[in-house]
């Protein structure tokens, strides 16, 4: 057959991106015959020079994978150079060395495309679908492709999120097996135009990962200041003044008087006892007493 849907679809990213995300792209790569590679963009560029970059790589399609701070990780699809195109927030990334599941479809076969019926439902969703549908599926006779249909992308839509799997088609019994990767993206906004423009759609339910880590840090901050506002209350309560009982009345009822002794006054003074300390020295001054004796005797 002649190649005729001529997508192509250019996957690059941001300088700064983890292991984990270069691990990811590469396995988007491998899985998407029909896109292609950049080297990574400098950070200080704005983002509407990708539309360029895309140009001179004669791509129509793009994927681009942007780190802030070392930890967050944004992705953009968009359809160069007239748009829309989407920005959402990756989370809960695994790449195909890291599940080491069974399954194993072959290289360059084309995926079927499974998306929840949510995605017919709302306007947003479905403008999200048709741009799935024009990245991730593989154009037919595709140069780089094999003309085999073994794995399933399946879009499913839980929590305000869109969970990404990739499954193999086992021929025995048609039973799915997860081969990987697997991410999910929470939407963000939806551009008119491509990486930029007015704002079609922007997700109310969607919380910033700087204020999901001040709220954590809150709660922490807030059960500290509870404990110590609890060691403070037992303190107050340790020191507080013990309330004095009256004494009762009845109490010395059955207590006996101790009889008095009688009181008697010494009026001579009592001898001084003189305190030796050293038994050697007393014994001493025993033997000069002695000596002197006999001296005046003789």
């Amino acid at each position: 057959g002649k190649w005729k849907n001529k997508e192509r679809v250019l996957i690059f990213s941001s300088r700064g991106i983890s292991f984990r995300t270069r691990h990811l792209m590469q396995d988007l790569r491998t899985l998407m015959p029909h896109s292609k590679a950049d080297t990574k963009m400098d950070r200080k560029d704005q983002l509407f020079v990708i539309n360029e970059v895309c140009e001179m790589k004669n791509c129509n399609k793009c994927i681009f994978f942007e780190a802030k701070k070392k930890q967050d990780l944004y992705m953009w699809l968009s359809n160069t150079p007239q748009g829309p195109s989407a920005k959402f927030l990756v989370q809960n990334v695994h790449t195909l060395a890291e599940l080491k599941m069974t399954g194993n479809c072959l290289r360059g076969s084309r995926p079927l495309l499974s998306f929840d019926p949510m995605f017919d439902q709302e306007p947003h969703y479905a403008l999200l679908k048709e741009l799935f549908i024009q990245i991730f599926s593989t154009p037919q006779y595709h140069p780089k492709s094999q003309p085999f249909v073994d794995h399933v992308f399946t879009f499913s839509i839980t929590d305000e999120r869109i969970w990404f799997r990739n499954y193999q088609i086992i021929e025995e019994d048609a039973s799915l097996v997860e081969i990987g990767p697997r991410f999910v993206l929470n939407l963000i906004k939806i551009f008119q135009g491509s990486f930029g423009g007015p704002t079609l759609y922007e997700n109310p339910h969607y919380q910033s990962p700087n204020m999901h880590r001040r709220l954590i840090r809150l709660s922490v901050a807030a059960k500290f200041r509870e404990k110590q506002q609890v060691k403070e209350v037992q303190k107050i309560k340790q020191k507080g003044t013990k309330v004095l009982v009256e004494e009762d009345p009845t109490e010395v009822v059955f207590e006996t008087p101790a009889e008095e002794k009688p009181v008697e006054i010494q009026l001579v003074k009592p001898e001084s006892k003189s305190i030796v300390k050293d038994k050697k020295k007393l014994r001493k001054i025993q033997r000069k007493k002695q000596k002197k004796l006999f001296r005046t005797e003789g």
